[in-house]
């Protein structure tokens, strides 16, 4: 599975924007898919993920409310709507697909790995 990931950019604190990631090679609709973040400076975090069925979600404290994870199985996409960023929310984003049962907060749980999207969310 090949994944892209597109659709960051600068934003003023409280507007939103849309994360695309595009699964190519296989269908992504057996894996459980994720959202993760990395700041300057600090480690890659858990943001979001969702079950390969679309059903379950899970959210990291920071983001839940604001962000939502969707997929598009037609279009092998992943979705992430941000809205209400705040300067915090700064980083490179990436998107993940795995094997795994459920949605997971864990790295190493992840086999792929899309190249990851800027996002700056200025105040």
């Amino acid at each position: 599975v090949q994944l892209q990931a597109s659709g960051g950019g600068l934003v003023q604190a409280g507007g939103s924007l849309r994360l695309s990631c595009v699964a190519s090679g296989r269908t992504s609709s057996g894996y459980i898919m994720g959202w993760f973040r990395q700041a300057p400076g600090k480690e890659r975090e858990f943001v979001s993920a969702v079950s390969w069925n679309g059903i379950n979600t899970d959210y990291a404290d920071s983001v839940k409310g604001r962000f939502t994870i969707s997929r598009d199985y037609a279009k092998n996409t992943l979705y992430l709507q941000m809205n209400s960023l705040k300067p915090e929310d700064t980083g490179v984003y990436y998107c993940a697909a795995s094997r795994y049962a459920g949605p997971s907060r864990t790295l190493g749980n992840y086999k792929y790995w899309g190249q990851g999207t800027q996002v700056t969310v200025s105040s």
